[in-house]
C-alpha cells in the first residue's frame, strides 16, 4: 500500500462542497441550501465533514490500488469514484427520496449531484497523482 495523498483528500472534499453549493444554488436555482436549516457555519462544517470522510475513504482506496497501477490505468480514478456513487450513494439517496415522497425530478437532480461530486473528487485525485 502506498501513502495516502492527504492534500488530494482535503482538496477533494472541498471541491465536493463547492460543487454542492453551486449545484443547489445558481445551477438549478432550487432555492434549497446544501443542508436544510439556517445557513449557520456548523451546517457547512457538517457537510464538509461528510465529504471529508468520503474523501479519506477514497484516498485510502487509491493508496491500496497503488501509484503504478493508477499511472498505467488513470480511468480507475473515475471508475472507483463513479462506481461508489452509482452502487452505494445514489441508491441510498433515491430510496430515501422515494420514501419521503419527493417528486421524480428532485430525485434525479439530487442523485446526479452525488455522481458529479464523486467524479469531481476522482478528478482531484487524478490531477494530484
Amino acid at each position: 500500500m502506498g501513502p495516502v495523498n492527504w492534500l488530494a483528500v482535503f482538496l477533494a472534499a472541498a471541491l465536493a462542497v463547492a460543487v454542492g453549493l453551486v449545484w443547489n444554488g445558481p445551477l438549478f436555482r432550487t432555492g434549497r441550501q446544501l443542508l436544510p436549516g439556517n445557513a449557520q457555519r456548523g451546517n457547512y462544517m457538517l457537510v464538509g465533514f461528510v465529504f471529508l470522510i468520503s474523501a479519506i475513504m477514497l484516498g485510502h482506496n487509491f493508496a491500496r490500488i497503488g501509484a503504478e497501477t493508477l499511472a498505467a490505468k488513470p480511468w480507475l480514478y473515475f471508475m472507483q469514484t463513479g462506481g461508489i456513487a452509482l452502487a452505494f450513494v445514489i441508491p441510498s439517496v433515491w430510496l430515501t427520496h422515494l420514501r419521503n415522497g419527493a417528486e421524480p425530478m428532485r430525485r434525479v437532480i439530487d442523485c446526479l449531484f452525488w455522481l458529479v461530486a464523486y467524479l469531481a473528487m476522482g478528478l482531484v485525485f487524478w490531477v494530484l497523482s
